[in-house]
Protein backbone atom coordinates (compact mmCIF):
# COMPACT_ATOMS: atom_id res chain seq x y z
CA UNK A 1 0.00 0.00 0.00
CA UNK A 2 1.22 3.52 -0.85
CA UNK A 3 4.97 3.88 -0.15
CA UNK A 4 5.48 0.16 0.53
CA UNK A 5 4.97 -0.67 -3.17
CA UNK A 6 8.30 -1.81 -4.69
CA UNK A 7 7.57 -1.74 -8.45
CA UNK A 8 8.67 1.14 -10.67
CA UNK A 9 5.75 0.81 -13.10
CA UNK A 10 2.17 -0.10 -12.13
CA UNK A 11 -1.05 -0.82 -14.04
CA UNK A 12 -3.42 1.73 -12.52
CA UNK A 13 -7.16 1.43 -11.93
CA UNK A 14 -8.87 4.59 -10.67
CA UNK A 15 -11.40 4.84 -7.84
CA UNK A 16 -14.37 4.38 -10.20
CA UNK A 17 -12.91 1.11 -11.56
CA UNK A 18 -11.79 2.47 -14.93
CA UNK A 19 -8.41 1.41 -16.32
CA UNK A 20 -5.94 4.32 -16.46
CA UNK A 21 -3.11 2.23 -17.91
CA UNK A 22 0.55 1.63 -17.11
CA UNK A 23 2.22 4.58 -15.40
CA UNK A 24 5.20 5.24 -13.10
CA UNK A 25 4.67 4.60 -9.38
CA UNK A 26 5.32 8.25 -8.43
CA UNK A 27 2.60 9.45 -10.80
CA UNK A 28 0.12 6.88 -9.47
CA UNK A 29 0.91 7.87 -5.86
CA UNK A 30 0.45 11.57 -6.61
CA UNK A 31 -2.93 10.83 -8.29
CA UNK A 32 -4.07 8.88 -5.23
CA UNK A 33 -2.90 11.61 -2.80
CA UNK A 34 -4.59 14.34 -4.83
CA UNK A 35 -7.90 12.46 -4.46
CA UNK A 36 -7.25 11.91 -0.74
CA UNK A 37 -7.12 8.12 -1.19
CA UNK A 38 -4.61 5.28 -1.01
CA UNK A 39 -2.81 3.34 -3.73
CA UNK A 40 -3.37 -0.38 -3.03
CA UNK A 41 -1.83 -3.36 -4.84
CA UNK A 42 -4.69 -5.57 -6.04
CA UNK A 43 -2.75 -8.17 -8.07
CA UNK A 44 0.85 -8.47 -6.96
CA UNK A 45 1.70 -11.37 -9.29
CA UNK A 46 0.91 -9.46 -12.49
CA UNK A 47 3.64 -7.73 -14.49
CA UNK A 48 3.44 -4.81 -13.86
CA UNK A 49 1.48 -5.13 -10.59
CA UNK A 50 -2.13 -3.92 -10.70
CA UNK A 51 -2.82 -1.05 -8.29
CA UNK A 52 -6.11 0.61 -7.48
CA UNK A 53 -6.89 4.01 -6.05
CA UNK A 54 -9.26 3.47 -3.12
CA UNK A 55 -10.04 4.47 0.43
CA UNK A 56 -8.27 1.56 2.15
CA UNK A 57 -9.88 2.12 5.55
CA UNK A 58 -13.35 2.04 4.00
CA UNK A 59 -12.43 -1.05 1.95
CA UNK A 60 -11.15 -2.87 5.05
CA UNK A 61 -14.26 -1.94 7.04
CA UNK A 62 -16.61 -3.15 4.28
CA UNK A 63 -14.77 -6.46 3.91
CA UNK A 64 -15.04 -7.03 7.68
CA UNK A 65 -18.77 -6.27 7.50
CA UNK A 66 -19.21 -8.75 4.63
CA UNK A 67 -17.33 -11.43 6.57
CA UNK A 68 -19.43 -10.80 9.69
CA UNK A 69 -22.64 -10.96 7.64
CA UNK A 70 -21.66 -14.27 6.03
CA UNK A 71 -20.84 -15.74 9.46
CA UNK A 72 -24.21 -14.59 10.75
CA UNK A 73 -26.05 -16.24 7.87
CA UNK A 74 -24.21 -19.54 8.18
CA UNK A 75 -25.90 -22.16 10.33
CA UNK A 76 -24.06 -24.34 12.76
CA UNK A 77 -25.04 -27.95 12.32
CA UNK A 78 -24.62 -29.67 15.63
CA UNK A 79 -24.58 -33.45 15.99
CA UNK A 80 -25.82 -34.62 19.37
CA UNK A 81 -25.28 -38.21 20.49
CA UNK A 82 -27.55 -40.55 22.43
CA UNK A 83 -26.31 -43.94 23.61
CA UNK A 84 -28.54 -46.95 24.16
CA UNK A 85 -27.83 -50.49 25.39
CA UNK A 86 -29.40 -53.66 23.96
CA UNK A 87 -31.09 -54.59 27.28
CA UNK A 88 -32.48 -51.11 28.02
CA UNK A 89 -35.63 -50.91 30.11
CA UNK A 90 -38.83 -49.46 28.62
CA UNK A 91 -38.80 -46.39 30.91
CA UNK A 92 -35.17 -45.59 30.10
CA UNK A 93 -35.87 -46.06 26.39
CA UNK A 94 -38.78 -43.60 26.54
CA UNK A 95 -36.73 -41.03 28.50
CA UNK A 96 -33.82 -41.17 26.05
CA UNK A 97 -36.23 -41.07 23.10
CA UNK A 98 -37.87 -37.90 24.49
CA UNK A 99 -34.41 -36.32 24.69
CA UNK A 100 -33.69 -37.37 21.08
CA UNK A 101 -36.98 -35.75 20.00
CA UNK A 102 -36.03 -32.51 21.78
CA UNK A 103 -32.62 -32.48 20.04
CA UNK A 104 -34.34 -32.97 16.69
CA UNK A 105 -36.94 -30.26 17.37
CA UNK A 106 -34.07 -27.83 18.07
CA UNK A 107 -32.75 -28.57 14.58
CA UNK A 108 -29.80 -30.75 15.63
CA UNK A 109 -28.82 -34.02 14.04
CA UNK A 110 -28.63 -36.98 16.39
CA UNK A 111 -26.13 -39.82 16.28
CA UNK A 112 -27.73 -42.83 17.95
CA UNK A 113 -25.34 -45.47 19.26
CA UNK A 114 -26.26 -48.90 20.60
CA UNK A 115 -23.32 -50.13 22.67
CA UNK A 116 -22.74 -53.88 22.92
CA UNK A 117 -20.75 -55.44 25.76
CA UNK A 118 -19.29 -58.93 25.84
CA UNK A 119 -21.43 -61.52 24.10
CA UNK A 120 -24.19 -59.01 23.33
CA UNK A 121 -22.33 -58.27 20.07
CA UNK A 122 -23.28 -61.77 18.89
CA UNK A 123 -26.90 -60.55 18.73
CA UNK A 124 -26.98 -57.42 16.51
CA UNK A 125 -30.71 -58.00 15.98
CA UNK A 126 -31.26 -56.70 19.54
CA UNK A 127 -29.63 -53.41 18.55
CA UNK A 128 -31.58 -53.28 15.31
CA UNK A 129 -34.83 -53.74 17.23
CA UNK A 130 -33.99 -50.78 19.49
CA UNK A 131 -33.07 -48.58 16.51
CA UNK A 132 -36.23 -49.62 14.64
CA UNK A 133 -38.33 -48.72 17.70
CA UNK A 134 -36.55 -45.36 17.89
CA UNK A 135 -37.16 -44.61 14.19
CA UNK A 136 -40.82 -45.50 14.66
CA UNK A 137 -41.07 -43.23 17.73
CA UNK A 138 -39.46 -40.27 15.94
CA UNK A 139 -40.80 -40.71 12.39
CA UNK A 140 -42.90 -37.52 12.63
CA UNK A 141 -39.86 -35.32 13.45
CA UNK A 142 -36.88 -37.15 11.90
CA UNK A 143 -35.63 -39.07 8.94
CA UNK A 144 -32.81 -41.60 8.89
CA UNK A 145 -29.80 -39.97 7.28
CA UNK A 146 -27.35 -42.85 7.75
CA UNK A 147 -28.89 -46.29 8.12
CA UNK A 148 -27.83 -48.47 11.08
CA UNK A 149 -24.46 -50.14 10.65
CA UNK A 150 -22.22 -52.14 12.93
CA UNK A 151 -19.06 -50.27 13.87
CA UNK A 152 -16.93 -52.50 16.07
CA UNK A 153 -18.84 -53.06 19.31
CA UNK A 154 -21.33 -50.30 18.48
CA UNK A 155 -24.25 -49.99 16.11
CA UNK A 156 -24.55 -46.45 14.78
CA UNK A 157 -27.36 -44.56 13.02
CA UNK A 158 -27.74 -40.84 12.20
CA UNK A 159 -31.09 -39.05 12.39
CA UNK A 160 -31.71 -35.61 10.94
CA UNK A 161 -34.70 -33.33 11.57
CA UNK A 162 -37.43 -32.93 9.01
CA UNK A 163 -37.48 -29.44 7.45
CA UNK A 164 -41.13 -28.61 8.09
CA UNK A 165 -40.80 -29.28 11.82
CA UNK A 166 -37.80 -26.95 12.07
CA UNK A 167 -39.63 -24.14 10.28
CA UNK A 168 -42.77 -24.58 12.41
CA UNK A 169 -40.81 -24.37 15.67
CA UNK A 170 -38.79 -21.37 14.42
CA UNK A 171 -41.79 -19.41 13.16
Amino acid sequence: MNDAIQAELVRLVDSSGAQVGICPLEEALSMAQSQGMDLVVVAEGAVPPVCRIMDYGKHKYESLQRARESRRKSTNIVVKEMKYRPKIGQGDFETKTRKVRSFLSQGNRVKVTVMFRGRESLHPELGMRILDDLVEATEDVAKVEITPRLDGRNMVMLLSPLRRKQEASAG
